[in-house]
């Protein structure tokens, strides 16, 4: 019973790590999605003609216009705060410029989002607000006043800074708890508010200067979480539980996955608590099946008896039955030696006819292809001049969208890109009229329209039909049955040999008739 226990505890362990495996891996794409979605803003910002004019001659210009436009990408972004700092990190301008709590006037040259941008990077960055004390990521942006060189340097910086609150709450409707580490062990995003700005262990006195230094957390006291491992598991989780604070005594089996861009540890805690309950069920299914086993092999065992006596006479009465048919099945084969040896002549004639015919098929389908091949070669030259038009055409557009692109007529652009795909699909219906000639027979018959034949094999000729006059005589589309792709090429050939007939010819007239008689249709 003890071993049953044992192996559904394991179990148990094993589903709860496979469930937690991917709620952890879909928390942390989430995270990953809010943050990365918005990293392209300051780069935008940085860029804009409005904020360089400003940053250039700022003594000179009210920072109200940059205020309103920072205001208004923040909203339209969803993000925090965008604002705006000069080469010495002074804030000039902010999208919260009419709060009490502006960041105008401030500075934060102890930000390394600053210090990265400051030198041509792009910086990133996550603690809690000098001024709104709010946890939140930051993303920075070098502004280029001239030229990138070797030279010179950015002129400010540009920031946005992203709140981290809506993750948390998408996270507090799982059964699970989730939490985000840093570097330093330091708990700053959680589903749990009593969990955040705690530490994962007691943390040096150095190591609380250092982030004092950079006033990442401002003065929380970052006190331990409490956390006590039970056991740690060969595949990576961990048992733990609380020895404070209001997940005190609760146990869990957690998992951690490593965030490499962000240089975080995202943590899951699933309660294990069902894991003791199916422990003790399954000792006592043990003992119960244990008795039900004992009672069984009694039964089975008087049963085995019974079946192995009935199992020796039927092999006594097969063994019986088999030599008589043994028996029978020779006096068969001595009557019937001459039956079997005309057979077996009929049947390799039969093979042998049957092979015949199917090189004889093998070869009339050969030789079709094979005109069909010379055919495309009469028609290269037509369908050469067919495609180096549209793709002269597509090359001078091509051409000419590269010079509107430059000169930022995006319309003109489109107009000819346009122009490129009609011609394109002009390439396309060549390449599948030469596709559908080329393909080979598969010798069923079907209903066909002879009419519809023709039109298939007036376009293989389009190039050559300039100057020939098409009359198409007939008074209602006949159908025939027939293979289609046999059909195709003969009525091919026949218009080829009547175009390469009437080639010297000053004026040329193609005349193409069907003609009900009995039950054919005469094709001319």
């Amino acid at each position: 019973m003890w071993q049953a226990a044992q192996v559904a505890r394991e179990q148990a362990l094993q589903t709860l790590v496979r469930e937690a495996e991917n709620e952890l891996r879909l928390s942390a794409s989430g995270l990953e999605g809010h943050l990365t979605r918005h990293h392209y803003l300051p780069q935008l910002l940085a860029s804009r003609d409005e904020v360089r004019r400003f940053l250039a001659s700022q003594e000179q210009r009210s920072p109200m216009p940059l205020n309103l436009l920072l205001d208004q990408f923040r909203a339209t972004a969803d993000v925090s705060d965008i604002y705006l700092l000069d080469a010495n990190a002074d804030t000039l301008a902010a999208s919260n410029w009419h709060r009490p709590n502006t960041f105008i006037g401030q500075n934060y040259a102890f930000r390394s989002y600053y210090q990265d941008a400051i030198e041509g990077g792009r910086g990133r960055f996550y603690g809690l607000g000098v001024q709104s004390l709010e946890r939140g990521y930051y993303f920075s942006a070098p502004v280029w006043l001239d030229d990138i060189g070797t030279d010179s340097s950015p002129s400010g910086v540009m920031v946005v800074k992203v709140l981290l609150d809506t993750v948390e709450e998408s996270w507090a409707a799982q059964d699970a708890v989730l939490m985000v580490t840093d570097k330093d062990d330091i708990v700053f995003m959680a589903s749990h508010p009593e969990l955040r700005m705690t530490a994962m262990q007691q943390l040096s006195e150095q190591e609380r200067q250092a982030l004092l230094t950079t006033r990442r957390y401002a003065d929380e006291p970052l006190s331990p979480a409490g956390i006590e491992v039970m056991e740690a598991r060969p595949d990576g989780s961990r048992l733990i539980q609380f020895n404070q604070g209001p997940l005190v005594n609760e146990g869990y089996l957690t998992l951690a996955r490593h965030m490499e861009a962000y240089g975080w540890d995202m943590h899951i805690l699933k309660p294990f608590d069902g894991i003791y309950r199916a422990q003790w069920l399954s000792a006592a299914m043990a003992g119960g099946l244990y008795g039900v086993i004992v009672l069984a092999s009694g039964i089975g065992w008087q049963r085995l008896r019974l079946r192995r006596e009935r199992e020796l006479f039927a092999e006594r009465e097969r063994q019986t039955l088999a030599r008589a048919r043994d028996e029978l099945e020779r006096n068969v084969a001595l009557r019937t030696r001459d039956l079997v040896e005309t057979n077996r002549l009929l049947s390799e004639e039969i093979e042998e006819r049957r092979r015949a015919e199917e090189n004889l098929r093998r070869t009339q389908d050969e030789l079709v292809q094979a005109a069909k091949l010379a055919m495309l070669g009469q028609l290269a030259a037509g369908i050469n001049h067919e495609l180096n038009q549209p793709l002269t055409a597509i090359r001078a557009y091509a051409e000419n969208a590269r010079a509107f692109l430059e000169r930022q007529r995006l319309s003109a652009v489109d107009a000819n890109l346009a122009q490129v795909v009609e011609l394109t699909e002009r390439m396309a219906e060549i390449s599948a009229q030469l596709r559908q000639f080329s393909r080979k027979s598969d010798s069923s018959l079907t209903t066909v329209s002879v009419q519809a034949c023709f039109a298939y094999a007036l376009r293989l000729y389009q190039s050559r039909m300039h100057n020939v006059e098409v009359m198409q005589d007939w008074e209602s589309e006949a159908w025939v049955r027939a293979d289609l792709v046999r059909l195709e090429q003969v009525l091919v050939n026949l218009i080829g040999n009547a175009l390469q007939a009437m080639a010297e010819a000053p004026t040329s007239k193609l005349t193409l008739s069907t003609t009900l008689e009995a039950e054919y249709n005469r094709v001319s």
